[in-house]
């Protein structure tokens, strides 16, 4: 059984009050559209994700999601779940999520697709809590209602079926097509983590719903000093008569960081991004190789706010070139000076550090990511 999701994010979000369409509006680092794609693409049991976009934002969704698989919608939500599914195959069920409800638990998906080996679609629902009253005072028991949630999980055949025979007018949803057709539709437990986002305030409201992880991780890093060679540290060219061996510029503080760095999405080390067998990368200038780190947390909402380095050498003396250094990779991470300290010691001559042989440096990272586990 093959399972395929599509996000439908062909409107333009004009009660949120935003410049932009609101599925591309920034919460915690990322685009909101970005937010539920990744949810979906990493659940093991989805195989395929489409996204349905308006007409004239293709700019907007590549900056958002470069390389991701779309096709344009319509003038409705229909319309444009009808494009979507025309241009999927080979699907045996499909959930169609909206854009607008960014966080996206596994746990979710998880019921729904489990309902749809009894039902032909299933939908995710919260209780309604709150007391509700018509116009004319009289109260409504809300004991049978529920608050409805995307994504919507329909066996794909039955879900082409209902908007082909559709003649009802503009759906309010996809369960309401497929339960018109005859078939029955399951309600599964819901998350308040989808609360959909509509209004100005609702992004502020969903990124401190999001919540904040701190995370810590070390880097470390060693390179022999030679004849011949330029010294770089932290991004600072130092007067010496020797340089750093490496296959880059062999910045050694640079790779520190930028371990620490990959350490605290666990994203690897150094070597797999930019592996010293590549020969594009011979003599390469390392702050490239922080940037790229930091575009990597950036994706994953996250931010760095401390970063301790400790160099570790005989010679030269780091303290009349610390600022600079401390200068250099504050510029590199966008931070301030004041969120960068730079330290130096000796190995009190023990050692190849202690016998001048090389330059050694270690780094600890503090940075902050969305806290939700989705």
């Amino acid at each position: 059984m093959s399972t395929a999701a599509l996000i439908v994010a062909a409107g333009r979000g004009e009660r949120a009050g935003a410049a932009l369409p609101k599925q591309y509006a920034v919460i915690a680092g990322r685009a909101m559209l970005a937010w539920s794609h990744a949810a979906l693409r990493r659940h093991p049991m989805i195989d395929e994700v489409l996204v349905v976009i308006g007409e004239g934002q293709e700019a907007l969704f590549e900056h958002a999601l470069p390389g991701a698989r779309y096709v344009l919608g319509g003038p409705t939500r229909r319309e444009s779940v009808a494009a979507g599914l025309a241009a999927l195959s080979g699907a045996n069920r499909v959930l169609v999520h909206d854009a607008a409800r960014p966080f996206l638990p596994a746990a979710v998906i998880d019921r729904l697709i489990a309902a749809l080996d009894a039902h032909e679609g299933a939908v995710p629902v919260l209780p309604v809590i709150d007391t509700l009253v018509r116009e004319d005072g009289v109260t409504v028991p809300r004991e049978a209602l529920h608050r409805v949630q995307t994504p919507q999980a329909f066996r794909f055949d039955s879900l082409v079926a209902a908007h082909r025979v559709w003649a009802g007018g503009e759906a309010t949803d996809d369960a309401q097509m497929v339960r018109a057709l005859g078939g029955s539709v399951a309600l599964v437990q819901g998350d308040p983590m989808l609360e959909k986002i509509t209004w100005p305030g609702d992004i502020a409201t969903a990124e401190a719903r999001l919540g904040v992880e701190t995370r810590s991780a070390l880097g470390f890093d060693v390179h022999r000093l030679v004849d011949g060679e330029q010294l770089w540290l932290g991004g600072v060219l130092i007067p010496h008569h020797q340089g750093l061996s490496g296959h880059s510029d062999a910045d050694v503080a640079l790779h520190a960081i930028t371990d620490a760095m990959l350490g605290t999405i666990a994203a690897g080390d150094i070597g797999m991004h930019f592996p010293p067998s590549d020969p594009q990368w011979r003599g390469a200038e390392s702050g490239q190789f922080l940037r790229h780190a930091l575009s990597l947390l950036d994706a994953r909402g996250g931010r760095v706010t401390f970063v301790d380095l400790t160099l570790i050498c005989e010679a030269p003396k780091i303290g009349p070139h610390r600022e600079a250094i401390r200068a250099r990779i504050a510029e590199l991470l966008g931070l301030s000076p004041d969120r960068v300290s730079v330290k130096a010691t000796t190995t009190e001559r023990l050692g190849f550090t202690g016998r001048g042989e090389g330059i050694a440096a270690q780094a600890i990272v503090t940075a902050t990511l969305p806290g939700a586990v989705l």
